[in-house]
């Protein structure tokens, strides 16, 4: 079939190379006009059943998802205005459909019936579609007033927009900083990659020298190496302040009011809907039951935790010699890392090239689930480093792909994520495999030679793997609740997180591990002291996520419209509570939270301590019966993998562990055992 435009062919991969900004808004809108047809034709019918509204609802808002997908994914990868112009018009009016979907009157009453006339002939897997269906119907307010169903629906489409604004800023800022380097001094202690990056950037622009751009593998390997506190300082105040209304940047991308908006938006959405704070609203999806048990449980961890980073700290000043900046930390933190373990994450790269990481974790996959992951090289890609991956399922047979965008660049966002670009679809005699993207930042290559990973972008790449692997090995046939949909936030990064596991095993290491010029995996004695030195400063890395968590979660919770966002005051009460260290006056950290303000963590960013604790003891199991055991993996498919959101995501831990979790196996990985 031949497609005037190729964001309508979603029964195949997108074509990427052919999409243009301006197929954008024309394919959008005519899909959700096409959707809104096919739903009045569907609510027509004189007696629904599950087989002639549920599962044709299913297929047609897999269409418009897959639809999507791609436009989503340009905008974050290859950014331009053009592209950022048509994105941004089609957010209110996917939210307005989305909204204008979930309020529907006469669709709620049709799964109702549907529910309680077949709803005990069901197998479990339907059962919870429509139990799923039916909360996310209340969870819209389909129960509203009129009046209230149109407010409700406002705010949607306002967040909507205003979470891409907080995006934007937080690109245009990161983008819009570039140091040049006039004395070379400065670049004592940095990698060599990273001077070889600086001098090409300042040649792109047409000038000598060296400038160093704010993406995140430069202002890590900054912060970590360079000897020059002066450029340390710089890039903390770059990184800090981005769209703030301080630094180098200061107003122009300016996200303080768009907060101010994102969190009166979200408290009054909540409020409509019947919850006391938008963080009461989360929680109705997640695994945690309420409010203070989410608080308690990171005051837990912040009790455990606390005292082992305060001794961190106190350890790292005396070996400094002196009261220590927040742009010192990572520095000295870095050199008496290599000192204690003498192991060095630069010196470590050249046994990490890319390929080799990449041969191996497949095999992980391999040894675990019987899986084969080969490379299509013909697929179409929105960038020449871009590759597609087929993986085939333990009995040969093609069970979904992947694209991997592993290098950071000019008009990509930072961070590391799985994206969905098509979920696993069978019903109503449609049919759709899972394709995902994985996404990462890492340094890109030098030109004819493999890219070289940290140790660090090598457990990240297993993170976002495992967010693959859960998307791709879904056995549920309903796209509602396939891969990590209909999964509880706070048990989401469970796959995740247990991934990174493998990626410290001795056993598995060899497998990651060539060096790049000798083809000799990793060193015996090399691979004693990484093993050796994960759990240096673990309390200094556990508190800094549990300041996040808390931040995030109180100032949700405890939102006032009468006192404002007071973003500045919870970040600060926060700190007093758990942080060792107190950052400079013009810091503003909260202003770049990317997670909370513009992705799908707000309320919920506690999930990664949450999530971090099931999969510590979930690997565990592994742990007693051998990391390769056939038998625990398959457990862990069959419980937790395949099952998406079919299922309680407890119950679903208890059936793979035989228990309910505990926290020891956390405490024991970062040392704190005892």
């Amino acid at each position: 079939m031949t497609y005037n435009n190729p964001l309508e062919n979603t029964a195949d991969l997108p074509d990427y190379g052919a999409i243009r900004p301006v197929h954008v808004v024309p394919a959008v809108t005519e899909e959700l006009a096409r959707c809104r047809r096919q739903l009045a034709e569907l609510l027509a019918q004189p007696s629904p059943t599950f087989a002639t509204l549920v599962e044709p609802v299913e297929a047609m808002h897999h269409r418009l998802a897959r639809l999507f997908a791609p436009v989503s994914h340009l905008n974050a990868v290859a950014n331009n205005e053009e592209l950022r112009t048509a994105y941004n018009v089609c957010l209110p009016l996917l939210a307005e459909y989305h909204a204008e979907v979930g309020q529907n009157d006469a669709l709620y009453r049709g799964y109702e019936a549907i529910e309680k006339l077949e709803g005990p002939r069901l197998d479990a897997q339907r059962q919870r579609v429509l139990a799923y269906a039916l909360r996310e119907f209340r969870l819209a307010g389909v129960h509203l007033p009129p009046a209230e169903k149109a407010r409700y629906r406002a705010l949607m489409q306002e967040l909507a927009t205003l979470q891409s604004r907080f995006e934007e800023n937080v690109l245009d800022a990161t983008q819009a900083f570039l140091r040049p380097v006039r004395d070379e001094a400065e670049l004592d202690g940095l990698p060599a990659h990273v001077i070889a990056r600086g001098r090409e950037t300042a040649a792109s622009r047409g000038e000598g020298g060296h400038t160093l751009p704010l993406d995140y593998p430069t202002y890590a390997a900054v912060m970590n190496h360079a000897h020059s506190g002066a450029l340390r300082r710089d890039f903390y105040e770059a990184w800090y302040t981005r769209a703030s209304d301080q630094g180098p940047s200061a107003g122009r991308f300016d996200n303080g009011t768009t907060m101010a908006q994102i969190l009166a938006a979200r408290h009054e959405a909540a409020r409509l809907l019947g919850y006391p704070s938008y963080a009461d609203l989360s929680l109705a999806t997640k695994m945690a039951p309420d409010a203070p048990a989410v608080i308690a449980f990171l005051d837990e961890l912040a009790g455990r935790y606390l005292p082992g980073a305060r001794a961190e700290y106190a350890e790292l000043e005396a070996y400094a010699g002196h009261a220590l900046e927040p742009w010192d930390v990572a520095y000295y933190s870095e050199r008496l890392r290599t000192e204690r373990f003498n192991v060095s994450e630069e010196r470590l790269r050249p046994w990490f090239p890319l390929p080799r990481v990449l041969h191996g974790m497949f095999e992980v996959a391999r040894r675990l689930y019987g899986l084969t992951v080969s490379e299509r090289p013909a697929v179409s890609t929105w960038h020449p480093d871009v590759r597609y991956f087929a993986v085939l399922g333990a009995d040969g047979h093609e069970i979904g792909g992947f694209y991997g965008d592993f290098f950071a660049r000019d008009n990509k966002r930072g961070g590391a994520w799985m994206a969905e670009v098509s979920t696993r679809l069978r019903v109503s005699g449609v049919s759709a495999l899972p394709i995902a993207n994985l996404v990462c930042n890492f340094t890109p290559p030098s030109p004819g030679e493999p890219a070289e990973l940290r140790h660090s972008d090598v457990v990240t790449l297993f993170h976002e793997f495992g967010h693959t692997l859960h998307h791709l090995l879904t056995e549920i046939d309903y796209p509602s609740l396939a891969g990590i949909n209909g999964v509880p936030w706070d048990a989401v990064e469970l796959p995740s997180q247990l991934m990174e596991e493998w990626a410290w095993r001795p056993e598995v290491l060899p497998l990651l591990s060539a060096h790049v010029s000798s083809g000799e995996p990793l060193p015996a004695e090399e691979l004693e002291r990484l093993l050796r030195s994960r759990t240096f400063h673990a309390g200094l890395a556990a508190v800094r996520q549990l300041e996040f968590a808390l931040f995030d979660f109180r100032l949700h919770a405890e939102y006032d419209p009468a006192r404002g966002p007071r973003v500045a005051e919870v970040l600060d009460a926060v700190r007093a509570r758990v942080s060792v260290l107190t950052p400079p006056p013009f810091n503003r950290f909260a202003h770049s939270f990317s997670h909370v303000f513009a992705g799908g963590y707000a309320a919920g960013y506690y999930s990664y301590k949450w999530a971090e604790v099931l999969a510590a003891d979930a690997f565990a199991a592994f742990e007693e019966a051998g990391v390769f055991d056939a038998g625990t993996a398959g457990r862990f498919l069959t419980s937790i993998l395949a099952r998406g959101g079919e299922c309680d995501q407890m119950e679903a831990f208890v059936r793979f562990r035989g228990r309910r979790p505990e926290v020891r196996a956390l405490l024991r990985k970062d040392g704190l055992a005892a």
